[in-house]
């Protein structure tokens, strides 16, 4: 391609820098580049020549310009000719001074340009500077810069020509005379100094090693005086701060003795800016050069100044520290330089001065002397090594202090005198010590806050810097393993170290292992004579008592399980066989859980097995005496941990197992008398220390457990005198508690052959002695709670371990009845609703095991206590206790979380315990009625949660009754009937929960008659098992189904009560047609019905009783269900006038009250009537007009409908009489004539207003206030026809109508149609049989003169073909017929639904398409080319069709007309409808996968124009059309035999995966071009076509398919490309509104650089 396009391609670019949008101007900017990758030369020049010839373009886009130029020349600067980089350089230079303001962004830019060129050529940069660095003249300023910039970034070229530089620069630093300037020229000296220290410093690199510093001494000293004389003198705050940052490196390069000389004066000088500046990095960086520089010479001036500097210096360093600022971190590190260099050249002097700093009250002060105290130990180690320990010493003071920022600052100096030997000196265990305290810092609750000149640290940010170190020095720093261990031991048993106990275990663990590898039979610990080491014993206990609770304090149960297993060779030498495999399996279990999981019962269980197993293995009595008594020893250390202290009261127990009868006495005797009783958490650790200790030593443990009783501690309020002392006699309870207490878990250890012979003399009596006192030679009962809990759990626990005897059975308890009648007073004292403490579980589990012992109880006792333990549990609250659905309402209790609801169903749970053991005593049908008397009351209670717990009781009984009932001989079972009834009205309770506990009751009462007239426990009964079934059916909300299943409940019933039951039932359910719960009265009404219709004939004598009950029932309530109940038994009145009936009845005001819907439904219960209601209905629905129309107002355009009365009373009647259970067999009879009529009833209702009767009365009610039931005709309609389907026996239709949403959108204009469509598939899936019949009548409305119910047939008829049932009904030809023969209908709805249903045939028979494909594909074609459908609509709907018939009609018969079809569906690719545009494209894919063979060559050329607009329309804004594009391209691939492309398109266009545009668009061209190179001019001109496509996406994808197709171009194409008409169109899109198509745009006109 001419010179003159890549001219006019960068013109273009350059032009497209002035858009607006920054984003634009960078994507114009990196196309300059990418033109400049290939063409730099070109590039270069016009940007130069635009910039050169655009003098009034703005500063922002030369900017731009520049920054372009500068990317191309660092890119290529070996590609520049010397001509190129001379026009560059005057332009840089040009642009850089072309005006005398400072413009930073423009000047910088073009300063840029010219450090850029001037890596290669520096000669010329270099000769264009100094041509405007002339003596005599002040510079511009950019020159000054871009000369410094230069001296940076070539150090090598640009350092020979300083001295010229520099000596022509010092006398222009008089003649400036504004600030600016002076900036300059300091950032510029600085620059310069830097880059000959560099040059210096690398002179084995340098072109010219000769160069010497002395070389430029002079003219730096030279400037220098001028900058420090003058300008640091009486300059700005900015001027004077780049004096400064000048000054540190021009230092280096001052001669020696001037530099000592400047000294004294330069030093207060520049330490002086610490209080003139905020921002003192440069200042820090600066004096630390000015250090070095003066070290270097062996200045003697820092000796005088010292104190000052360090005085400077230590201030700084105690600027706090904000992570939000980095310039102040970076003083920081450069001020700590600066004390890195005076540390070496004074380390006598430093620690003079910053020791004494440590003993100040100020808090940054004392963190910046620790800061930098630990900065010296690590940077000056050598000078440091004979300071040790005089720094030691002075760190006694930071280790007292409280505050948390010191104390970190001191754990990091810790840390780094543990790295270089310091902790080995005197004193250094001290450090040791602090780290530990710190690790075991108590967590704070919250930060503390800010103050005015603090900053808030947590503690436990301490504390976990503390561990960090802790262990950091423990495990690497090798010099520490003497120092550490066994120092660390001492920590484990004070109480105070406990938080450190993780960290101090695992640094232990690993000290002890690395000992072990150094010699692997030696003791770890080595004693002598060092008391503060902790003994074996003392390590023992502590490391179990903390690893109770394995997961508290950073996992330390783990750390001390692995320390103890570490140390089992000292702890005794037995254990280590034992401990190596037990350890190992605790820690696996610990792992497997979380703190969350982990049961804590469980683990202690395991821990003290271990414990048990351990002493076992040691087997040595003195052992075991020094563990005990190290135990009890360690005993009140835990006073402030009551979960640990009862453990190791466990422990103490376990231990004691193993011991001497001596030993236990002694210590069972001290423990009693320490023990804090009244902590009342420590009672249960006593007891079960007690208890555990009762394993073995019974005798022993009973002894000093009477000693104490009979001791004087218990009878310090014996007297009347003492009845007022509140504390003694509290103090006392709680010791009678805790002994109470011991007595419970003594029982429940003790071994059973030997608890009976003592339970009732040793441990009730005792028991009973400590829960009461005498007063005045009278027993008094205490009223203390916790007194009452202990008394409750020990007999809980003692009955309990009576029950597991092995001679329980035999055992007579003669104290029963009185521990009874105990329990159940404690059961009453408790306040009623409401579950706060156990005491009524322990207490019912007691009387559950006292029960179940000798002797029986008498009756009215078990009444007490059946009704005092209903009467608690059955009363709390549920929750909520109001305002939510039952569905919703949980029957557990609200009492403040899980645990207390556990602890309610726990108590639900020992209540069907104690029942069922209650029910043994009376295995008869009599003894279970007593037992569900008492809960009748709470299962008719109004209240819903008593009424489920309840029955959930008496199921249970029921079940365990029939499970453990007993038959010898033929029983009468009196009470069936009753009982039935009791429960078959909950079977329809508002709770879920009660319902399905009623059907188990009724399913147990009828086993329960089975075995009593003799049949087997395991006799399965097919009736009553299909009750279970039935519970599923009483879960679901809806009234209708629920109510039917408690219908089905019944006829069960019904079929297995014997007959002289059959009245008591009846009676029974009478009475619940009143019961509180509305759903309870209905069922019982259902019920009724139903064995009225089941059993009726039995009733004969019956008849006047059952009457007379409906009589007294109808006066007692107008109830809608009541009134239905008693209006069934007379419905035979209609069976007579039937005509007459219905005639009166539809003149019954609309809408229908619930009396008249009631004489309605009453008329279905005989088919034969019921036959006839619905024919005559069905005539007045069919003969009278549908609807009338009318012009509500004068200027409305469209005339209401308005539906007439008679037809639309008789649809509500016809839909009361099929709600009819019993309608059923009449509605089969005229199921077609039913299904037909009220199918078109709906669709000439929808939109249909009421009679203008019923208008009126509804704005009547409205305007009274009363509320009143509108009566749409279209709802109604729909109503019936659902009733219809239901009672036809269709209820699967019904259900999966409701669940897609059908009903809804037959009653709806918008949604009729998907609506019809959607019965006719469910009716096709569930009613198969019904449809001749149905297709019969609907064929006849083919001539009607309601299009709506032309509208509706066809889209039924239509969903029919979609199901294989037309084919299985050989209804198929004739269904065809009938809808072709509507292809000519004047609705063009009508017409699309015929091209719907003829393309659903692919679905139901596609075998049949073949046979059938002319036909249909003419009809397709000819929707294709249907006039008359101004919406295309019809179109659509062929185009769909053709889409679902391609893949079955015959091959020979599709490629006859597969070029018309692709010709006709082109134009909607780039429709403005969504849906046309995704099916037409669908269709074209279709197409291309049919024509693979002998037509695709024909075809090709239609993939040909299909491609570029599949491509784009992958951008399209809707998903579907992006869904058809890819399936479209996929199918096009093989079509184009392009293996490669259409491999490119199965890989990328996949469903489901993400596509990535830009990288898929570019392989397709690259194959395209690639391939087809041919076809590059008619993707360009088809692409340029959409580059004015409405949508934006389409139209940004249009440029990157140019871009792309060109960018795989290969040179011999470029005739095929119209450059002008391109350059044109992208032009163009540059000014397109959208940012996005702007953008692409410049993006393609980048890779257009091929054609220049």
């Amino acid at each position: 391609m001419s010179e003159t396009y890549a001219k006019r391609l960068s013109a273009i670019l350059l032009d497209a820098v002035t858009d607006k949008d920054p984003q634009m101007q960078e994507q114009v900017c990196g196309a300059l580049c990418d033109f400049g990758e290939s063409k730099p030369a070109e590039v270069l020049s016009a940007c130069e020549e635009h910039l050169r010839l655009h003098e009034k373009l703005a500063h922002p886009y030369r900017t731009i310009i520049l920054r372009a130029m500068e990317i191309v020349v660092s890119n290529h600067i070996s590609e520049l000719d010397k001509d190129t980089a001379r026009a560059i350089i005057l332009l840089a230079s040009n642009e850089m001074t072309k005006v005398k303001e400072l413009v930073s962004d423009w000047q910088q830019a073009a300063s840029s340009v010219l450090v850029a060129v001037g890596r290669r050529f520096i000669s010329s940069v270099m000769e264009e500077l100094l041509s405007k660095f002339q003596p005599g003249l002040l510079p511009h300023p950019c020159t000054v810069h871009t000369l410094a910039s230069l001296s940076v970034s070539n150090v090598f070229g640009v350092v020979p020509f300083l001295t010229s530089i520099l000596s022509t620069m010092l006398p222009m630093l008089g003649a400036a005379k504004h600030d600016s300037m002076k900036v300059v020229f300091c950032c510029a000296l600085q620059r310069f100094s830097e880059s000959i220290l560099e040059y210096l410093a690398n002179l084995d690199q340098a072109p010219d090693p000769t160069v010497r510093k002395d070389a430029f001494a002079s003219d730096i000293f030279g400037a220098y005086d001028i900058l420090f004389h003058q300008w640091l003198q009486s300059g700005g705050a900015k001027l004077r701060l780049a004096v400064v940052e000048a000054l540190g490196p021009m230092s280096h390069l001052l001669p020696s003795e001037k530099l000592e000389e400047q000294l004294p004066k330069l030093l207060p000088r520049v330490l002086a800016f610490y209080k003139k500046h905020t921002e003192t990095v440069h200042v820090s960086k600066s004096l630390g050069q000015i250090l070095e520089a003066a070290v270097s010479v062996g200045s003697r001036t820092l000796d005088i100044h010292l104190n000052s500097l360090l005085a400077a210096l230590h201030a700084q360093i105690c600027v706090p520290v904000e992570s939000s600022s980095p310039l102040v971190m970076s003083n920081q590190k450069e001020v700590l330089r600066c004390f890195t260099v005076l540390a070496c050249c004074s380390p006598d002097r430093l620690l003079a001065f910053l020791l004494p700093k440590l003993d100040t009250s100020n808090e940054r002060t004392r963190v910046g002397t620790l800061q930098v105290l630990r900065h010296v130990i690590n940077a000056a180690a050598a000078q440091m090594e004979v300071k040790k320990p005089v720094i030691l010493s002075s760190m006694k003071l930071p280790l007292l202090d409280t505050n948390n920022k010191v104390k970190r600052a001191v754990v990091q100096v810790v840390s780094a005198m543990a790295h270089h030997g310091y902790l080995e000196q005197p004193g250094g265990k001290a450090m040791v010590e602090y780290i530990v305290q710190q690790c075991a810092l108590p967590p704070e609750a919250e930060i503390q806050k800010l103050g005015a000149d603090s900053e808030a640290l947590a503690a436990d940010s301490v504390r976990a810097i503390s561990v960090s170190t802790l262990y950091l020095v423990s495990t690497t720093v090798d010099r520490m393993g003497e120092v550490l261990w066994p120092y660390l031991l001492e920590f484990l048993v004070p109480i105070r170290f406990t938080r450190a106990l993780s960290p101090l275990c695992r640094s232990l663990v690993h000290l002890a292992q690395k000992r072990q590898e150094a010699g692997a039979h030696a003791p770890l610990i080595q004693y002598n004579g060092n008391v503060h080491l902790p003994s074996p014993y003392a390590i023992t206990t502590r490391l179990l008592a903390v690893s109770s609770h394995p997961y508290v304090g950073d996992g330390r149960g783990a750390a001390s399980l692995r320390l103890l297993n570490v140390l089992h060779q000292d702890i005794h030498p037995a254990l280590g066989q034992r401990w190596v495999t037990a350890i190992p399996l605790l820690l696996e279990h610990l792992d497997e859980y979380s703190e969350e999981t982990l049961s804590q019962k469980e683990w202690e269980e395991k821990l003290l097995v271990f414990l048990r197993d351990s002493l076992a293995v040691v087997s040595d009595n003195t052992w075991v005496c020094h563990l005990t008594l190290e135990m009890c020893k360690q005993l009140p250390n835990y006073n402030g941990t009551p979960l640990e202290k009862n453990f190791l009261y466990k422990c103490v127990g376990t231990t004691l197992g193993a011991a001497s009868s001596k030993v236990v006495r002694k210590h069972l005797r001290e423990l009693l008398e320490t023990a804090r009783y009244q902590e009342e958490r420590e009672h249960e650790g006593l007891a079960c220390c007690f208890g555990i200790c009762a394993i073995s030593h019974l005798d022993d443990t009973l002894a000093q457990l009477d000693d104490f009783v009979k001791s004087d501690v218990l009878r310090k309020s014996a007297g009347i005198f003492n009845l007022f002392k509140n504390r003694s006699e509290s103090e006392a309870n709680k010791v009678r508690s805790a002994l109470i207490l011991c007595y419970g878990h003594v029982a429940a250890g003790a071994p059973r052959e030997l608890l009976l012979a003592r339970v009732e003399a040793d441990l009730f009596w005792n028991m009973s002695e400590c829960f009461s006192t005498k007063v005045l030679g009278i027993k008094v009962e205490t009223q203390d709670p916790a007194l009452r809990l202990s008394l409750v759990q020990s007999v809980c626990m003692a009955t309990q371990a009576i029950c597991s005897s092995a001679h329980s059975s035999s055992f007579h308890l003669s104290r029963k009845a009185e521990l009874v009648a105990q329990m159940v007073e404690f059961i009453r004292a408790e306040p009623p609703d409401s579950l706060k403490t156990p005491i009524w579980k322990k207490a019912m589990l007691a009387c559950t095991y006292l029960v179940t012992l000798e002797p029986a109880l008498e009756e009215q006792v078990q009444a007490d206590l059946i009704h005092s333990c209903l009467h608690r549990v059955m009363a709390v609250l549920p929750e909520p206790e109001e305002g939510d659905s039952p569905q919703e309402v949980s029957a557990a209790p609200t009492v403040g979380g899980d645990p207390q609801e556990s602890l309610y169903l726990d108590t639900v749970q020992v209540l069907k315990d104690l029942l069922t053991s209650l029910l043994l005593w009376n295995m008869t049908p009599l003894g279970l009625q007593v037992m569900l008397e008492h809960l009748s009351p709470w299962i008719k209670s109004p209240r819903g949660h008593e009424r489920v717990r309840a029955v959930g009781l008496s199921a249970c009984l029921l079940q365990f009754f029939l499970q453990h009932l007993q038959i010898s001989a033929l029983v009468p079972f009196h009470n069936l009937g009753l009982l039935i009834g009791l429960f078959s009205p909950r079977c329809a309770d508002l709770w879920p929960a009660t319902r399905r506990e009623a059907v188990s009751c009724i399913h147990s009462l009828l086993y329960l008659q089975l075995t009593c007239v003799g049949f087997s426990r395991d006799y399965q009964d097919d009736v009553a098992e299909q009750l279970l079934s039935l519970k599923d059916g009483l879960v679901h909300p809806d009234p209708a189904i629920l109510f039917h299943t408690c219908h089905s409940i019944a006829q069960l019933i019904a079929k297995r009560l014997p007959p002289d039951h059959l009245i008591n039932l009846l009676l029974t359910l009478f009475e619940s047609l009143g019961d509180p719960d509305k759903n309870c009265s209905r069922a019982a009404s259902v019920m009724i019905n139903c064995l009225l219709k089941e059993r009726g004939n039995m009733l004969q004598e019956k008849v006047p009783e059952i009457v007379s009950v409906l009589r007294s029932k109808l006066q007692e309530t107008q109830e809608e269900h009541i009134l239905q109940a008693a209006q069934h038994s007379v419905f035979a009145l209609a069976t007579h006038h039937c005509a007459s009936v219905v005639s009166n009845l539809l003149g019954s005001p609309l809408p229908f009250d619930s009396h008249t819907c009631t004489l309605w439904r009453a008329l279905a219960l005989e088919p034969g009537l019921a036959a006839q209601v619905l024919g005559l209905l069905l005539e007045k629905i069919s003969k009278d007009v549908l609807f009338e129309e009318s012009q509500a107002f004068l200027l409305s355009s469209t005339p209401d409908r308005v539906a007439t009365l008679l037809p639309l009373a008789a649809t509500c009647a016809l839909h009361e009489v099929a709600s009819a259970p019993a309608s059923g067999p009449a509605v089969l009879e005229l199921y077609p004539q039913l299904f037909v009529a009220l199918l078109l009833r709906v669709s000439c209702t929808v939109g249909v207003q009421p009679p203008r009767q019923l208008q009126a009365k509804e704005r009547r009610s409205a305007s009274s206030g009363l509320a009143s039931r509108s009566l749409e005709p279209c709802s109604s309609a729909v109503d019936a026809l659902q009733a219809v389907l239901v009672r036809g026996g269709n209820e699967d239709v019904v259900q999966c109508m409701e669940l897609d949403g059908g009903w809804q959108l037959l009653r709806t204009s918008a949604g009729h149609e998907e609506g019809v469509t959607r019965l006719a598939s469910a009716m096709a899936k569930f009613a198969g049989p019904r449809l001749p019949l149905v297709m019969k009548l609907l064929f006849t409305t083919q001539s009607s003169m309601y299009e709506v119910q032309r509208v509706t047939s066809t889209a039924f008829l239509a969903e029919l073909l979609s199901s294989n049932v037309v084919n299985d009904l050989m209804l198929l030809e004739s269904l065809l017929y009938n809808l072709m023969a509507r292809q000519k209908d004047t609705s063009a709805r009508v017409r699309r639904l015929v091209l719907h249903g003829l393309a659903n045939i692919t679905l139901g028979s596609p075998d049949k398409v073949q046979t059938h494909s002319p036909q249909l594909l003419t009809a397709m074609i000819g929707g294709l080319d249907d006039g008359d459908d101004p919406h295309s609509l019809v179109a659509l709907e062929a185009m769909v069709g053709l889409a679902r018939l391609m893949d079955l009609v015959d091959a020979w018969d599709l490629h006859a007309v597969l070029l018309h079809i692709a010709v006709r569906i082109r134009p909607f690719f780039d429709s403005e409808r969504m849906e046309l545009r995704s099916v037409s494209i669908g269709l074209f894919g279709h197409l291309n996968k049919a024509c693979r063979g002998d037509c695709k060559d024909v075809f090709l050329e239609q993939v040909v124009g299909g491609l570029v607009p599949l491509l784009l329309h992958l951008r399209d804004p809707h998903a579907p059309v992006v869904t058809a594009c890819r399936f479209a391209l996929r199918m096009c691939g093989p079509n184009l035999e392009c293996e490669e492309l259409a491999a490119v398109f199965q890989r990328h266009l996949q469903e489901g995966h993400d596509l990535h545009f830009g990288e898929f668009l570019n392989t397709t061209c690259k194959h395209l071009m690639r391939h087809f190179p041919d076809l590059l001019g008619r993707l360009l001109s088809t692409s340029l076509f959409y580059y004015k496509s409405s949508w934006e996406d389409v139209r940004a994808a249009a440029p990157m398919l140019t871009g792309f197709l060109v960018l795989h171009m290969e040179a011999e194409q470029r005739p095929q490309v119209d450059l002008e008409q391109l350059l044109t169109a992208l032009q163009l899109l540059l000014k397109d509104p959208a940012l996005k198509v702007r953008l692409k745009a410049v993006k393609t006109l980048g890779r257009l650089v091929k054609f220049a």
